[in-house]
């Protein structure tokens, strides 16, 4: 039986399960097929088309300038790739805030062109009607709530948010009413571990974590992060799984070795 027969494909309501059974969600990025491919294989649960993309693919300082149709071109390579993982797009910035109409074509354009099945979307109150618009297009919404990165320059830094009592507050607030609006998960960055807790503990929708502790539903890291492809960034929460950086360097090194002094092609490998 082939892989793609025997693989039950992950939805928001496979979410809720794994919920319910307290059975922990594991979720992280990814942005080309290649990629998606290797990683849909290994059992993730989501894949996140983050619009970290436009940190670790374009080089840029902050998740800010990627466009809507970049987020596009990433996220349908991805889709291609996935068998088993749900698929969620990050809705970049500009495409939703303080404008519902834009918002919903915005989505709309992203679900129609890639074949993703969720959106995510940064905020809380501010952002509620943009959210509900979507929703009753039929389209699944994940939250995020905590340190959203695309309001860097309001935060002018990304250290620990909701640490203060106002701040925590707010916190549970919104993550209650993106709960009711209809979002289908929450995503909490950067948040302190017993808030998180406490928040994932008061919701019935699964809350997957990224440097907000182990007592949520679920955990997500960048891909890059993870395999140490990028090196610049270490923050506490990230867990170095290898350190590719090194092996590529090392892999290249080596061709470009080996094509220097002539011993590559050998003679089995012409024709």
């Amino acid at each position: 039986m082939s892989y793609h027969n025997q693989v039950r494909r992950i939805t928001t309501h496979v979410l809720s399960e794994m919920k319910l059974r307290n059975e922990k969600i594991a979720m992280l990025t990814a942005y080309d097929f290649s990629m998606a491919r290797i990683i849909d294989a290994a059992g993730i649960d989501v894949i996140l088309v983050g619009d970290s993309a436009s940190n670790v693919m374009a080089g840029y300082e902050t998740t800010l300038p990627i466009t809507l149709n970049e987020m596009i071109y990433h996220a349908a390579s991805v889709v291609r790739a996935a068998k088993r993982s749900l698929v969620v797009v990050d809705m970049p910035f500009g495409t939703y805030q303080g404008n519902s109409k834009e918002a919903l074509s915005s989505a709309i354009r992203i679900m129609k062109e890639t074949g993703a099945h969720a959106v995510k979307m940064e905020g809380g109150a501010e952002i509620r009607e943009s959210i509900e618009r979507i929703l009753s297009a039929g389209i699944p919404v994940m939250g995020h709530l905590g340190l959203t990165p695309q309001s860097i320059h309001k935060f002018g830094t990304y250290v620990v948010r909701a640490k203060e009592a106002e701040e925590a507050q707010k916190l549970r607030e919104d993550a209650k009413l993106l709960e009711e609006a209809g979002c289908f998960a929450l995503v909490m960055e950067k948040i302190p571990a017993k808030l998180a807790g406490e928040v994932s503990e008061s919701l019935k929708i699964p809350t997957i974590g990224i440097g907000a502790g182990p007592y949520v539903d679920g955990q997500v890291l960048v891909i890059h992060d993870m395999l140490g492809i990028t090196q610049e960034f270490s923050p506490r929460f990230l867990r170095r799984y290898h350190n590719l950086y090194t092996e590529i360097q090392g892999a290249v090194q080596n061709y470009v070795k080996d094509v220097r002094s002539n011993d590559f092609p050998n003679e089995s490998e012409m024709y």
